[in-house]
């Protein structure tokens, strides 16, 4: 995900970003913004969030997890926000989209 500091909003979605930094894929064991899978974030209206994000499968077990997580930790952030949650698999997720940080914690470093 690359933030446009152009973006009227884009302090509120560098605060939605570092937020979701909280949430952690409870299989890998690494956060979901260094696993690559939020591919956006956006502020569409007054106190609302669209996340745009994958799982790591279509039919990952631990994806219901992963969005109650998305959804606390921004409502956490951003008290009375509506949280909107676009989930998809186009692209579909793979390693290539890994953090070199994120690469780090899946190899134990």
């Amino acid at each position: 995900m690359i933030l446009d500091p152009t973006d009227e909003n884009y302090d509120k979605i560098n605060r939605a970003e570092t937020a979701l930094y909280e949430v952690i894929d409870p299989e890998l064991m690494v956060n979901i913004v260094d696993l690559g899978l939020v591919y956006d974030v956006e502020i569409p209206a007054a106190n609302r969030i669209k996340v745009t994000m994958t799982l790591t499968t279509p039919h990952c077990p631990m994806g219901e997890a992963i969005q109650t997580g998305v959804t606390n930790a921004l409502e956490k952030e951003f008290p009375g926000y509506e949280v909107e949650i676009n989930l998809t698999f186009e692209p579909a997720w793979n390693y290539d989209m890994v953090s070199a940080e994120g690469m780090l914690q899946l190899n134990g470093g």
